[in-house]
């Protein structure tokens, strides 16, 4: 897919987040107002996250789409990892709020007030919910957008805290044992927590520029010697991965009589193989003479 049509994919997503947000959230709301459960409060209160964290991801994703500059010659893909932590943060500050509102209910619970009419209501909110987040993971991944992964990715985890204080409601219900409510709650703000620790866990392995999985660097890796015929061996392979921005780096060695021209060929061979596959990727290759060969360079198969 050409980059201005995935650009524009992943914008349109990003915008419809926003009022898909709010629209949840108004739901979530007039639920908690029926029953006045402090469950259903904590999962409408996290849908104020949701609002703000769709239009941090919309701004981030608009950031990141800006072509390279010259303050920023490799572009500025990070500026959606930065959203994610941040959202990440949000989705604590979250957790800590529905404890605040929890725990005092927890000393002294309440009975609902219409009860099958406010969960109703809030699985209307869910059902939406559950939609959209498979829709945004699917589009996140498939063009390596790292906001909308982490926007469907928070998005899911509300849907599953509201299906659980559905089902925990149901079962105060049932049994008439209402201290499930702010029980529910507590177990809301801690899985609430858990997903805004993974979240800026994991974007911040990526501002620190982790390496790529075992996987994509068994195929590069793959690539480069697979078309590097007529040099000796490669080293230091470094590669690392920001959104859809594929960076690689590593030593070539040749014969240390080889013509720059001749080098040059093997570069660009090897070059438009990994591009071939990672159309945005960015490769740096050191040529150097054979007395540079080290210690657990991987060699290149002669040509036959």
């Amino acid at each position: 897919m050409p980059d201005s049509a995935r650009n524009a994919a992943v914008a349109r997503m990003a915008l419809w987040s926003i009022p898909i947000a709010l629209c949840v959230m108004a739901i979530k709301f007039v639920a908690w107002r029926m029953t006045g459960s402090v469950a259903l409060f904590s999962d409408a209160l996290e849908s104020i996250i949701n609002v703000i964290a769709a239009v941090m991801a919309y701004s981030a994703i608009r950031i990141a789409q800006i072509p390279p500059d010259k303050n920023h010659p490799f572009g500025h893909y990070k500026a959606e990892y930065f959203s994610a932590v941040i959202e990440g943060v949000l989705i604590v500050l979250a957790a800590v709020l529905i404890l605040r509102e929890a725990v005092p209910a927890l000393m002294a619970p309440s009975p609902l007030n219409a009860p099958l009419g406010g969960l109703a209501v809030n699985g209307l909110a869910a059902g939406i919910n559950a939609v959209w987040a498979v829709w945004l993971i699917r589009v996140g991944r498939a063009h390596r957008s790292a906001a909308l992964s982490a926007d469907g990715g928070h998005v899911m985890a509300d849907v599953v805290t509201s299906v659980g204080v559905i089902v925990g409601l149901m079962l105060a219900l049932a049994t008439g044992w209402v201290i499930l409510d702010p029980i529910l709650a507590i177990l809301v703000a801690l899985n609430v927590l858990r997903e805004g620790w993974k979240m800026i866990r994991g974007s911040v392995n990526v501002l620190m520029d982790v390496s790529v999985d075992a996987d994509e660097a068994e195929w590069i890796e793959t690539a480069i010697l697979a078309n590097a015929t007529g040099a000796h061996e490669i080293h230091d392979v470094r590669i690392r991965r920001v959104g859809p921005a594929l960076f690689v780096e590593f030593h070539l060695v040749v014969d240390g009589q080889m013509t720059v021209i001749d080098s040059h060929e093997i570069c660009d061979r090897i070059e438009a193989a990994i591009e071939t596959e990672a159309p945005r990727a960015h490769v740096t290759i050191h040529v150097e003479p054979s007395f540079k060969s080290e210690k657990g360079a991987k060699a290149v198969e002669p040509q036959t």
